[in-house]
């Protein structure tokens, strides 16, 4: 992938700038900063954060499909647990939604793959 390529007129220093347009973590342009970089962000409203969170839970989801580690299970917690709280419920209410559902449906434990139904 070609990257866009800058130069700084005054110095005549060329870089090379990685275009994301993604939702990070809170930290993350701190880390990036900390590592002598520079980034441009900026601060969404609530519906473009909405609309970003659902595209970062896809990206976690093909992250983990991806890798399947307990990392990107993690990320998608995170993931998760924003998209709960930016849509205004809370993480016990999702967790007690969680519960009745495994009390009303049971849970993923018994490996149970339902082949097909009669009519």
């Amino acid at each position: 992938m070609n990257q866009p390529i800058c130069r700084d007129l005054r110095s005549g220093v060329t870089m090379a700038v990685k275009i994301y347009n993604k939702l990070v973590r809170d930290k993350i342009p701190e880390i990036i900063e900390a590592d002598g970089k520079t980034c441009k962000t900026e601060i969404l409203s609530d519906e473009e954060y909405l609309k970003m969170l659902d595209a970062k839970l896809d990206e976690e989801l093909a992250e983990y499909h991806k890798n399947q580690n307990i990392e990107e299970l993690a990320d998608l917690m995170e993931v998760i647990y924003a998209a709960v709280e930016a849509r205004g419920y809370s993480v016990d209410e999702l967790e007690k939604v969680r519960v009745k559902k495994v009390e009303e449906r049971g849970g993923f434990g018994e490996k149970v793959l339902l082949r097909e139904v009669e009519q």
